[in-house]
């Protein structure tokens, strides 16, 4: 098994990222190296992995260096270390938990069991942690969202089995990449929540309505997304959006692209260098 390896400047990693994610749709590992940038890879036998010239072509000037590693043989159980429960607690103790499968229960008011295996991970990166605190700060509030539900961008449906578990229905997933969306099915499947799971283009594809999105994407698919706003392909703008994926210096202008559809900024959260937000209407 092969580790690829690419390190890119941290101006350009979000861009190099969805370039990154065309040629690897199964998934990419994210490191954050600070000031040298972000380290992104992807795993498997030599054959399968992308083209050199074509990982370099699709980075661009973003990248500083790549680098292949041959891992030992017990790779898949050492990865496993890397992957432990999020767990976010509330008043009364653990509220809601992410875990990978082979991790006991934690015994947390919500569990979701995701295997890290499949798409986009089991919600520990910070983007996702963000959602899933938002979603929850709706939750607890004076009047629950409890309603119809979008998660564009699905990924590994995280965030979508998180909402039905808190009992929204229905719960529309929606996401660009066909990995994303089997695995997405196969983690509400195995959560016992029912998910209407789609593949969707958000550039180009209607985008369905629902009175509350979580929107965890990057920069361009965000604004894409806050553009398509009253056009036929989104006529009508939620009542509430989560929108996250952003670095912190992004958060305003994201803020102000939605604002002319009556979104305002009611809550922000923020995590290292990242940051989501808290919209409604």
């Amino acid at each position: 098994m092969i580790r690829l390896a690419l390190r890119v400047d941290r101006a350009h990693a979000e861009v190099a990222l969805a370039e990154l994610l065309e040629l690897a749709p199964g998934g990419v590992e994210e490191v954050d190296l600070g000031a040298a940038g972000v380290e992104y890879a992807v795993y498997g036998p030599p054959g399968e992995l992308p083209a050199l010239p074509d990982v370099r072509a699709a980075v661009g000037g973003a990248l500083v260096e790549v680098r292949t590693d041959e891992l030992p043989d017990d790779w898949s159980e050492r990865w496993k270390r890397f992957h432990r429960p999020l767990v976010l607690d509330g008043p009364a103790g653990p509220w809601l938990a992410v875990r990978p499968p082979w991790e006991a229960p934690i015994g947390a008011a919500v569990e979701l069991v995701v295997d890290p295996g499949q798409a986009f991970g089991t919600g520990a990166h910070a983007t996702t942690r963000l959602c899933l605190e938002l979603l929850l700060e709706l939750a607890d509030g004076a009047a629950p969202v409890r309603g119809p539900l979008l998660d564009l961008g699905c990924g590994s449906g995280v965030l979508a089995i998180a909402a039905a578990k808190l009992g929204c229905a229905p719960v529309i997933a929606a996401d660009h990449d066909p990995l994303a969306v089997e695995a997405a099915r196969a983690n509400a499947t195995a959560n016992g929540v029912a998910l209407d799971v789609r593949r969707a283009d958000l550039r180009a594809d209607p985008i369905p309505a629902a009175p509350t999105v979580l929107a965890n994407l990057l920069l361009p698919l965000l604004l894409d997304y806050a553009a398509a706003l009253g056009t036929g392909r989104a006529p009508e703008p939620p009542r509430t959006l989560i929108a996250s994926g952003l670095l912190t210096h992004e958060a305003d202008e994201v803020a102000a692209a939605f604002a002319p559809h009556g979104l305002r900024e009611h809550a922000r959260r923020e995590r290292g260098e990242w940051a989501a937000l808290l919209l409604t209407r």
